[in-house]
């Protein structure tokens, strides 16, 4: 048998907030609302102009990423086809002396060339060049500018005497 009774508390029966003001402020997540940059997501209309101006268009919305691993190719290259359909706008753009100044392109073979071509190249294929020889061209490539390393001193060997 109980002797003592748990007493009801009547106060705030029936009240949804007991007297903590809003519902949301006393639930365990906290109160959010109004820290910092709270609220500037794409509706948040109240904020929206600030957000412009501060940071421009490009703050809302996928900006997108780009592959670490996609690798571009550096060296520019040349086949003969391309040559010879747009030999007139090279001669305009690259000759110099009668030669054809393509110093910074490879040359690759696909294609047949008909006109007789100097040729200065940084690369050229085999087949490229033959096809170009064959022509009654001439192939000029030009040399790197190669880095002379100081040659290190030697050490000195000194020999161990194993004695028997």
């Amino acid at each position: 048998m109980k002797i003592k009774k748990t007493k009801k508390s009547k106060g705030m029966r029936g009240n949804t907030t007991h007297g903590h003001g809003a519902r949301k402020k006393w639930k365990k997540s906290g109160h959010h609302g109004g820290c910092g940059m709270a609220g500037t997501g794409k509706r948040a209309d109240h904020k929206k102009t600030l957000i412009t101006k501060l940071y421009g268009n490009k703050y809302f919305g996928k900006q997108g990423i780009t592959s670490k691993k996609t690798i571009r190719r550096k060296n520019k290259v040349m086949n003969l086809r391309d040559i010879e359909k747009n030999i007139d706008n090279l001669k305009k753009k690259f000759e110099k002396q009668g030669i054809l100044d393509l110093n910074e392109y490879k040359i690759l073979g696909l294609g047949e060339i008909s006109s007789k071509l100097k040729i200065k190249v940084k690369e050229i294929s085999k087949d490229a060049k033959k096809k170009i020889e064959k022509a009654g061209g001439e192939v000029i490539i030009s040399k790197k500018k190669k880095v002379e390393k100081k040659p290190e001193p030697k050490a000195e060997n000194k020999e161990v005497k194993k004695e028997k």
